[in-house]
């Protein structure tokens, strides 16, 4: 998976799973401020990344999220 992809993978999450508008996902999206999803809402999505990667996300990794490319770029690095 490239960035690109990642980030169109990240998006379909936030807007198919959590309903978040697709004009408000942008890489420079906080997905706390700018888009509403609180600690449990991460570790939701964290449970469905790992499913689709099959790989672990470490709490540094976790707490090193603030925005939509911050995401992304994780979903990237896993997904190699």
């Amino acid at each position: 998976m490239n960035a690109l992809n990642a980030y169109a993978e990240v998006k379909s999450v936030l807007v198919e799973i959590f309903e978040i508008d697709p004009e408000l996902v942008t890489p420079e999206a906080k997905l706390m401020d700018d888009l509403g999803l609180d600690s449990i809402d991460g570790v939701d999505m964290m449970v469905q990344f790992q499913e689709k990667t099959g790989k672990k996300v470490t709490p540094a990794q976790f707490e090193s999220i603030v925005t939509v490319k911050d995401l992304a770029d994780l979903v990237d690095e896993l997904s190699r």
